[in-house]
């Protein structure tokens, strides 16, 4: 079962603490998965997530931006997808999940421009289109964030084998998700898993393979 993120915390202005997030997600230490653990998962040799090229789900999604236009993975063919799922609201995990994103981007240099962040909201009663706009542009303005209503959302993660609950919080309430993030090479394959617990190298590592790929070449 997917690893998730427990958001047990008071209910905290995530925008205000991104100063500290981004440093603690460029500056942390990373864990370096074991042979056996690489085994188990069917990782292949030269990648640092989990390759899980040729799976039977996570084929696609339709989902509105913040400016009302349905989306579908057909619409970012021809570069790298690095598709999340979380909440505005989230304390900590999202925040550093989108600030390792965005160093991604960078570590990439020219090639940045061929990667395309997609953070999916779980929370989309209180994620609004405008609050999903700015919680984007304070990370880099070129992420896209996509949300739809209950049921939408409900297949969506479903296709996706993510997890997520509303977890009551004193008067409010917290999300509880899978913390995974979903890479589609530039063809719109999904071929990679990338833990939490991974750093934006080893992220940046396993985005550079796939771009060094034949675009015509069949995953193996």
């Amino acid at each position: 079962m997917p690893p998730v993120i427990a958001h047990h915390l008071p209910r905290r202005a995530a925008l205000a603490r991104l100063g500290g997030i981004v440093l603690a997600a460029l500056g942390g230490a990373s864990l370096v998965a074991c042979d056996k653990f690489a085994q188990a998962t069917g990782q292949r040799a030269g990648f640092r997530g989990i390759d899980i090229t040729g799976a039977d789900y996570g084929r696609d999604f339709r989902l509105t931006d913040v400016d009302g236009r349905e989306r579908t993975l057909a619409d970012y063919r021809g570069k790298l997808v690095l598709l999340y799922f979380g909440f505005v609201q989230c304390p900590d995990v999202c925040p550093t999940a989108l600030a390792r994103a965005a160093e991604v981007k960078r570590l990439l240099g020219p090639d940045g421009d061929k990667l395309q962040v997609i953070f999916v909201t779980v929370d989309p009663d209180r994620d609004t289109p405008e609050m999903l706009r700015q919680y984007m542009a304070a990370f880099d303005p070129s992420f896209v964030a996509l949300r739809g209503d209950t049921e939408r959302l409900k297949a969506t993660a479903a296709e996706f084998k993510v997890y997520y609950k509303q977890v009551p919080t004193g008067s409010s309430y917290t999300m509880d998700h899978t913390a995974l993030s979903y890479v589609f090479d530039t063809q719109g394959r999904l071929r990679l898993v990338l833990r939490h617990e991974q750093t934006a190298q080893d992220y940046a590592h396993d985005l550079a393979l796939l771009l060094r790929q034949p675009a015509t070449a069949r995953p193996a």
